[in-house]
């Protein structure tokens, strides 16, 4: 694969990490993060969520959600998401904190909240890198990426039709010659097919 692709959703649990082990079964370059402030999933109501830290293996918040409530968990799929999760990579993690983890080329989120959020971060990140690299002479400033908002709803069938889509338009753009010269043909060829209004940046390293 020619580019390095980050899937992003508020809590890496759902949006993101369903495209990304789509992405990587299709041997793509692939991580996944979230944005928020903490990993939220549903409990018993609306006021009652499961709230942990970024980096809580998803093994240990599985188990601990079997022995709150084991049907409740499985019949709203929570179970069985974190299962696939554990299967994909050890834990959560936070966009904010990946600067160890190097640039990427393209980055697709699924919310617009977090779309927006990307420019702020993309400099805060970028800070980071440079004192990590600050003795790597062949540390390159300004590298272009690629930032794309598809919206999703946050629940698992709409994970599920989103990766599709996310792996869709990951192979257009993989297929390019050059993304940049060719995105505004891409994002409207998609579009048209899908009939999802897809929204992009460009922001820098």
């Amino acid at each position: 694969m020619k580019f390095r692709y980050a899937m992003v959703c508020s809590s890496n649990q759902n949006r993101s990490m369903e495209a990304h082990s789509l992405l990587k079964r299709q041997g793509f370059d692939v991580a996944s993060y979230g944005t928020g402030a903490h990993v939220k999933l549903p409990g018993p109501s609306l006021r009652e969520p499961n709230v942990y830290d970024f980096g809580t293996p998803y093994k240990q918040m599985f188990d601990d959600l079997r022995r709150k409530d084991p049907e409740l968990y499985k019949r709203n799929g929570i179970l069985p998401m974190l299962k696939r999760n554990l299967g994909v990579k050890l834990a959560p993690q936070r966009w904010q904190d990946n600067a160890a983890d190097g640039s990427f080329d393209v980055v697709l989120t699924f919310e617009e909240k977090v779309f927006d959020m990307m420019p702020s971060l993309f400099a805060c990140l970028t800070r980071v890198q440079q004192c990590i690299d600050l003795n790597n002479r062949d540390h390159v400033l300004r590298k272009c990426v690629l930032i794309i908002n598809l919206e999703v709803k946050d629940n698992h069938e709409e994970a599920a039709v989103g990766a599709r889509l996310a792996l869709d338009l990951c192979q257009e753009i993989e297929a390019a010659e050059s993304w940049e010269e060719s995105i505004d043909d891409i994002v409207s060829g998609f579009e048209k097919q899908q009939r999802r209004k897809l929204v992009y940046s460009i922001s820098f390293y």
